[in-house]
């Protein structure tokens, strides 16, 4: 007894008719998601290359729709139960060919049929578990590969802040040497100007230096003989500190008022 026909089978269905591709393509993509879940069957559709794979993939997503909403099921309860495609009507074309002839071209087109149905019972508590552990493992990747970007980061902070660390060390010890650089500085135009005023102290006056000029002028300009004797006695002292004694003219004056 042979089972029963595509078109009777249960589930929920979506058709495609009238499509532009031959049905023997078709059939390549439709038999790699046949009896899959549909979480499985999206995945094999979005890894084909084939053309027939991106129709398809929309024929899978229009049949889980009409199931959640026509049925009321779940989307990931269900698996792909069926999915045929077949022959459509056949356009005939020709091309010229040698001595007159002409070629056929047969442009084929196809109708693809999908239909999703309910996972049993046992079949989606293996389906749930596999999905649990998958999730862990997912989750345990996860975690993982934080923590190893935390450590990652906090490697890089730990770096970054020791160069700034060090930066501030080289900015202060430029400060210091800067500072000390100056103090030396200071002092050596202080003791300059020490040595300077210490030296200004040492050296006569000018006012010392004319009297000494004065006094040298006088004992070379006045002969010994000339020089005539005064008693201390005929010398008025003048009180008044600071003022500077008579003049040699006055005494010699008053020397020759007495004789006479």
């Amino acid at each position: 007894m042979t089972g029963p026909k595509l078109n009777e089978r249960p589930g929920t269905r979506a058709t495609l008719r009238g499509y532009h591709m031959s049905a023997s393509k078709a059939r390549v993509v439709l038999n790699l998601i046949r009896n899959e879940d549909v979480t499985t069957a999206r995945e094999i559709l979005a890894g084909t290359t084939r053309e027939a794979a991106d129709v398809i993939g929309k024929v899978l997503a229009s049949a889980v729709a009409n199931a959640v909403t026509n049925d009321g099921m779940q989307a990931d309860e269900l698996f792909v139960s069926a999915c045929y495609a077949d022959e459509g009507i056949t356009m005939k074309r020709f091309t010229p060919r040698a001595r007159g002839r002409a070629g056929k071209i047969r442009k084929r087109s196809c109708h693809i049929t999908v239909i999703v149905s309910r996972l049993d019972d046992d079949r989606l508590a293996v389906l749930r578990n596999a999905r649990t552990a998958q999730a862990a493992v997912s989750r345990t990747r996860r975690v993982a590969s934080s923590r190893r970007r935390a450590d990652q980061q906090a490697s890089l902070n730990k770096r970054e802040t020791a160069a700034e660390e060090a930066a501030e060390e080289v900015m202060e010890q430029d400060i210091l040497d800067n500072a000390a650089t100056e103090n030396d500085a200071v002092v050596t135009d202080v003791m300059s100007s020490d040595v300077a005023q210490s030296a200004s102290d040492e050296s006569p006056t000018d006012e010392t230096a004319d009297e000494s000029d004065m006094m040298e002028f006088d004992t070379v300009a006045t002969p010994v003989e000339d020089l005539e004797v005064i008693n201390d006695d005929d010398v008025a002292v003048d009180p008044t500190p600071g003022k500077k004694p008579a003049t040699d003219d006055k005494v010699s004056d008053d020397t020759t008022e007495e004789t006479k």
